[in-house]
């Protein structure tokens, strides 16, 4: 499964970054980086919680 941000949205709250500090990263700049491109079942809850909570609606997930 991965995770998409749309760049042009995203407001760099961190909130995806709280909920998986391993897969999201918010430079200082405000924008955020996703680590890796496929990520397994098991983390699909957690992504699921950060695309939810996403203030902007900036991250989708796919797969």
């Amino acid at each position: 499964m991965r995770v998409e941000v749309d760049l042009d949205k995203c407001t760099g709250h961190g909130i995806c970054e709280s909920i998986a500090e391993d897969v999201f990263e918010v430079s200082d700049e405000g924008m955020v980086h996703i680590h890796g491109d496929d990520h397994p079942d098991t983390d699909r809850e957690r992504l699921q919680q950060a695309v939810t909570q996403c203030p902007a609606g900036a991250l989708r997930m796919r797969g």
